[in-house]
C-alpha cells in the first residue's frame, strides 16, 4: 500500500534536497521576476525590419548610444520645445517556459525627461498584442493601464498591466511603446527618455 506523506511548509531547507531530485515545476514557489528588454532590441514600429535611428526623427524614437564608458544607452525623443511630438518603438517578447499560464504580467519602463520638463504634457504608453500561432494574426490590445505622465526630471518606473487571460509559456507578444509630448513655449530642450524596459512575470523556477 502506498503511503502519502505530506510535509508541512518550511520543514525542508534547500541543503536537504538531493541534487538529483526530480521536483515538478508545479511544486515550486511562485514569484514575480523582472526580465530586462535590451534597448537595442527596440525597432521602428512601422518598419519592424529596421533598427531605430541614432537620432529620433519623424514618429520614431532614437537609440542614443553615447560614449562607451561614459554614457548609458537610452531611447530618446527629438526636442519638442514649443511643439508636439509622438514617437514610438516596437519590440517582441516571448513568454518564458517558467511563466505561470494566465498569471500576473506587466510591461514597464524607467522613464523621465532630459534637461527640461514640458510646460504642457509628456506621457508614455504601451500597447501589447498576443500573436495567434494558428492564424498569424493578433487580437485586441491587452494593456489596461492608461497613458502615464513622465513629465519629471527624476526618472521613475512606469508599469502597465497586461491582461493575462489565455496567455501561456511560449506565447509571443508584440509590444509598442509611445512617448507623446506637447509643449507650449519652453525655451530650452524638452526631451523624453527611456532608460530601461522590462517585463514583470509570475514564474515558477
Amino acid at each position: 500500500m502506498a503511503i502519502n506523506v505530506i510535509i508541512p511548509s518550511n520543514e525542508i531547507v534547500n541543503s536537504q534536497i538531493n541534487s538529483a531530485a526530480a521536483i515538478e515545476r508545479s511544486k515550486l514557489a511562485q514569484e514575480t521576476l523582472k526580465f530586462n528588454v535590451p534597448l537595442e532590441n527596440v525597432r521602428v514600429h512601422d518598419a519592424f525590419q529596421t533598427a531605430l535611428p541614432t537620432t529620433a526623427a519623424s514618429d520614431d524614437l532614437g537609440l542614443i548610444i553615447g560614449t562607451f564608458g561614459t554614457d548609458a544607452v537610452v531611447l530618446q525623443t527629438s526636442d519638442s520645445k514649443a511643439t508636439s511630438v509622438t514617437q514610438r518603438g516596437r519590440f517582441s517578447f516571448r513568454l518564458p517556459d517558467n511563466y505561470v499560464a494566465g498569471q500576473t504580467l506587466s510591461v514597464a519602463a524607467w522613464a523621465g525627461m532630459k534637461t527640461t520638463v514640458s510646460d504642457g504634457t509628456a506621457t508614455i504608453d504601451f500597447e501589447v498584442y498576443a500573436k495567434d500561432d494558428a492564424t498569424g494574426l493578433v487580437g485586441s490590445d491587452l494593456v489596461t493601464t492608461a497613458a502615464t505622465s513622465i513629465n519629471s526630471l527624476t526618472a521613475a518606473a512606469k508599469e502597465f498591466t497586461i491582461t493575462p487571460t489565455g496567455l501561456n509559456p511560449g506565447d509571443e507578444l508584440d509590444i509598442r511603446v509611445t512617448i507623446a509630448i506637447t509643449d507650449g513655449a519652453t525655451a530650452t530642450a524638452v526631451i523624453g527618455r527611456i532608460m530601461k524596459l522590462y517585463m514583470l512575470l509570475s514564474v515558477k523556477g
